[in-house]
């Protein structure tokens, strides 16, 4: 297992790891929201980590392509989930939100079917990184970035669905005529 692959199997470890320091005493406990919130980042920047070191050194394997989105899915939903519990996030904010990602999921299996790999847009890396952002600062949750995180959310929500909408534009003919 090459290096990308490492840090893509070492992201998944992590999640249990952050949804436990971030629910420990139902989130009341800030020390452990700021463990929790370094462990998101690290995790995060695992991922921009493996990709590039994959492109780099030409290391992109079958395993990375299926397992580096799968633990970036993962690792976003459950902190979602977990804001739902906290009571941070409203359920139909993170229902979008995650819908989005199965739909554009769904997408990629039928392309790779039709020998078509659908790349990540420009619209879906901002919706990304105004994901992980807005769940940052969630998790923090300091009362004197409570603007800007309500911002960084409904950023994330518009990008999410706009992301959505350029993907299904672009690629409908995946769809309706079984190739791009």
């Amino acid at each position: 297992m090459n290096l990308p692959n490492k840090l893509t199997v070492l992201r998944v470890i992590m999640i249990p790891f952050f949804v436990g320091a971030l629910l420990w005493e139902h989130g009341e406990n800030q020390t452990m929201r700021w463990a929790a919130a370094g462990i998101f980042i690290i995790a995060s920047l695992t991922d921009l980590l493996d990709g590039k070191i994959a492109r780099k050194y030409n290391m992109v394997t079958n395993f990375g392509k299926f397992m580096d989105p799968l633990a970036d899915k993962l690792l976003v939903c459950s902190a979602l989930i977990c804001l739902i519990e906290l009571g941070q996030l409203p359920a139909w904010m993170v229902i979008i939100i995650i819908s989005r990602e199965f739909i554009i999921s769904g997408f990629r299996l039928v392309a790779s079917d039709n020998g078509v790999v659908i790349a990540a847009s420009y619209w879906g890396k901002f919706k990304t990184t105004f994901q992980m952002l807005a769940v940052i600062l969630l998790i923090v949750n300091l009362p004197a970035l409570h603007i800007l995180t309500a911002a960084c959310v409904w950023i994330a929500l518009i990008l999410t669905v706009v992301s959505l909408a350029d993907y299904l534009m672009k690629n409908h003919k995946v769809l309706t005529e079984g190739s791009i």
